[in-house]
């Protein structure tokens, strides 16, 4: 399971696959997350972020204390926010140079 490219996830009383390419961002809700896809499906769960976080694959990044993002479904960043589909979103000052550094190695 070293090399997957999906999770279950347990929401509304049943499993619901994901596959990680399909999931733009990651909204914390306290004790929940709420997952948004980039068919616009959105699902909510028992986890925290932090716990969740651990999980990901690589691509996924913390960009503030509300939010993971899938780097690759990243549409543009600019001004201190990030276009993930319709989601527009703040980085947090402590995050910009991870950020910064983890889209420098996308660049051409």
């Amino acid at each position: 399971m070293e090399n997957r490219t999906f999770a279950f996830i347990r929401t509304d009383k049943k499993l619901v696959k994901l596959f990680f390419k399909d999931i733009n961002v990651i909204k914390g809700l306290g004790n929940y997350v709420e997952v948004h896809t980039i068919d616009h499906k959105r699902y909510i769960y028992y986890k925290t972020l932090k716990d969740l976080i651990e999980t990901l694959p690589e691509e996924f990044m913390r960009v503030h204390n509300s939010y993971i993002v899938n780097l690759t479904n990243i549409e543009s960043f600019e001004d201190n926010h990030l276009i993930c589909g319709e989601l527009k979103i703040t980085v947090a000052k402590s995050y910009k140079e991870c950020l910064h550094s983890a889209l420098g190695k996308m660049m051409l």
